[in-house]
């Protein structure tokens, strides 16, 4: 059964500070919106696994041919989506050329040795599902410097297990980030919120309504971080969950249309016959009939075929508008002397490229508070060895872009032979690079490089003067 879609709800307090005096309040009242969201992020976590509304639906008129058909284009959405943004993994280059190169590959190390990509990957299929996700960083305590172990560890939290608490006051700054988990003592089971403010930590049990413990941390900061998918925070096929539905509709009643033209009924006029009667037509695929007087009898099957061209523009509509509302590129199209491949990179890339563009930057502002946490434990546990500070990282998203590349590559080539213009605006207006500016640099270098090997001409002989005046040979 379908229910109302509009994004998850942001969990507000007019509190400008958390403490064990308002810490019971915060918490109880922010459930109820936690609870509300976690209905809908568990819809759609079904809907993506391709348990849709269509497998429920029931048919009264000839109940047993009722076809359920689930085209999981949901499904689709997320992996292209979660593929395309993460098509590499994402990259920390320095920002400024002081920045300590050891320092930054050992931080580089140190998130490899997390399985941080795999990580960011689960991060971005959840934002995608469900328009939000959640990390957690934490010191770890067993970190040797020079040892196999990262001075952090990063979890990714279930978005169903965890919810971060915003101030209404300007910024709406994160207050207190809570997980949720459950705990049995004997026969009984109790709901516990792990609850961190930037300076306490606090263990909840919501069943009776009591902290079970408290301490207070140096970490710096809330280190449960959440990453929305958009502002919203909805899903990257959530908008389109009305028109996923009429697509299974229009597929399955399709199947049913073909299976009742096989399976018409019979329809016996001016024929009697009795049950046994029936039976044996249905075992031998015959029967014997014969006119009663003046009334004609004749047994024909009722049939109505389904227009299959029609049914088919009609999903092929349904599937066009899906694409375009959730920028998709429309792998159906075709074009005259194109290729496959010049297709598919066509039609569509431009939108998926803008959309992902501003999940990319939802992303970075969640990133970066990772980064400030991440960087404060490698810089303390390193016991000063690391000297890295956020200003000293950029965030890098690595992708291909295939649209119009012929295209751009010209532009760029016209650009460059135009010597009223600089190399480097070139680079940064042709749209043929991700990262214009490091394609400029490492561009230059291998120029610079290339013309240093080719042969150096040698310096001319001067041509000796005679004291007279006149040149040697006159």
């Amino acid at each position: 059964m379908s229910i109302q879609l509009h994004g998850r709800k942001k969990i507000f307090t007019p509190y400008d500070y958390v403490d064990e005096t308002n810490l019971a309040e915060i918490l109880t009242t922010s459930y109820s919106i936690y609870t509300e969201n976690v209905s809908q992020i568990d819809y759609l976590f079904a809907y993506y696994k391709g348990i849709q509304p269509i497998l429920f639906r029931e048919k009264k008129i000839r109940p047993e041919i009722n076809n359920k058909i689930v085209e999981n284009h949901a499904y689709s959405i997320v992996q292209f989506k979660t593929g395309y943004l993460l098509e590499k993994p994402i990259q920390y280059v320095a920002r400024k050329d002081a920045v300590d190169n050891a320092s930054l590959n050992a931080f580089n190390d140190y998130l490899e040795i997390e399985g941080k990509e795999a990580k960011d990957k689960k991060i971005a299929n959840d934002q995608a599902v469900c328009g939000t996700a959640y990390r957690l960083v934490l010191p770890n305590k067993n970190y040797v410097y020079g040892g196999d172990e990262s001075p952090f560890n990063i979890f990714t939290i279930k978005p169903r297990l965890a919810f971060v608490v915003y101030s209404t006051g300007i910024g709406e700054k994160p207050l207190l980030g809570v997980v949720i988990y459950t705990r049995k003592d004997g026969d009984k089971e109790y709901t516990v919120l792990q609850a961190y403010s930037k300076d306490m930590f606090w263990k909840f049990d919501y069943t009776n309504l009591q902290i079970i413990d408290r301490k207070p941390h140096t970490m710096g900061d809330i280190p449960l971080i959440e990453y929305p998918y958009n502002e919203e925070r909805m899903g990257a096929f959530e908008t389109v969950i009305p028109l996923l539905e009429a697509i299974n509709k229009v597929q399955s009643n399709r199947v049913d249309g073909v299976e009742q033209f096989i399976q018409a009924l019979l329809v016996f006029k001016n024929v009697d016959l009795e049950k046994d009667d029936l039976t044996k037509l249905i075992e031998l695929g015959a029967v014997t009939i014969s006119d009663t007087g003046e009334l004609k009898a004749n047994v024909e099957y009722l049939t109505q075929e389904l227009n299959q061209e029609q049914v088919q523009k009609l999903k092929d509509d349904l599937l066009d508008i899906v694409y375009r509302i959730a920028g998709m590129p429309n792998r159906t199209a075709t074009g005259s002397g194109d290729t496959g491949t010049a297709v598919i990179m066509r039609n569509g890339w431009s939108e998926a490229e803008a959309r992902t563009q501003d999940v990319e930057l939802m992303f970075k502002g969640s990133e970066k508070q990772f980064l400030k946490i991440a960087l404060s434990f490698t810089r303390t546990l390193a016991e000063g060895r690391s000297k890295l500070v956020l200003s000293d990282l950029e965030i890098k998203f690595t992708r291909r872009n295939y649209e119009n590349t012929y295209q751009k590559a010209q532009i760029l080539d016209t650009m460059l032979k135009n010597n009223k213009i600089a190399p480097r605006l070139a680079f940064v207006t042709c749209g043929l690079f991700q990262d214009p500016e490091s394609a400029y640099d490492e561009s230059k270098k291998y120029y610079e490089e290339q013309q240093a090997k080719l042969p150096q001409p040698q310096p001319q002989p001067k041509k000796e003067v005679d004291p007279n005046g006149k040149n040697e040979g006159e």
